[in-house]
């Protein structure tokens, strides 16, 4: 993340980071290009899930840049097996060259934090990383559109509206839109504070792993309608 120092400069808090890709081109190309971002410093590479799990239990970097598809063990279950064993274990953003559903719903369900396409500018991507390593969550919004469209809401996903205050329901549609804490805070004119207390409230009420997930509830629920652009 960039934020201002004291003096009014820009100070970018560092992140680490492991790539995980089975074409080694790929890989090698990731890291060249997100070498070239302000604050980000790629720790390590792995081919397949089994090493991307070995390398960031070894490394402990910040975030995961973890492919969907790869021999051994696959992006999704790499990314259960990382998220299940450690107290404080890496987060993990998914990426793929695929806008497939099916992966994105397995990803948030493994524990994933964010899903980015590969064929995205790479400032794009490093801000994900940014932004998954400062605690919230990112998705390209055309696949949770289309995920929340196609998926008929069930009785068992049925969003508990009542137990929402309306403070919450309002820092819940703000987030739908992509808003991080800060520009809540700014928008709704509260402290980061309160924010981070109205977002901790909604995550716990809707039973959501991650701020995606409760989008993802928001949308189902009817309470935030599809329609935002990318």
């Amino acid at each position: 993340m960039i934020r201002p120092d004291p003096d009014g400069a820009s100070a970018v808090t560092p992140v680490t980071l492991v790539i995980a890709d089975d074409d080694e081109v790929t890989r090698s190309g990731l890291r060249t290009l997100l070498a070239t971002q302000p604050g980000l410093t790629v720790v390590g590479e792995a081919g397949d899930g089994v090493e991307a799990v070995e390398r960031a239990r070894q490394l402990r970097p910040d975030v995961v840049l973890m492919d969907v598809r790869m021999p051994r063990l696959n992006g999704i279950e790499a990314t259960r097996q990382l998220l299940a064993d450690s107290a404080e274990p890496s987060k993990v953003v998914m990426i793929t060259t695929f806008e497939n559903d099916g992966y994105v719903t397995a990803a948030l369900s493994a524990g994933a934090s964010g899903f980015v396409l590969k064929r995205r500018p790479v400032r794009e991507i490093a801000e994900a990383v940014r932004v998954v390593a400062a605690g919230e969550a990112v998705l390209f919004p055309s696949a949770l559109r289309r995920m929340v469209t196609a998926r008929p809401l069930s009785s068992a996903e049925a969003f508990p509206r009542a137990a929402l205050t309306g403070r919450e329901e309002q820092v819940l549609r703000s987030m739908a839109t992509g808003l991080s804490n800060p520009e809540i805070a700014e928008s709704l004119a509260v402290s980061l504070e309160t924010v981070k207390t109205h977002v901790g409230n909604v995550l716990t009420k809707l039973g959501a792993q991650n701020r995606t997930h409760a989008v993802v509830i928001a949308y189902e629920s009817g309470l935030v309608v599809p329609g935002f652009t990318d």
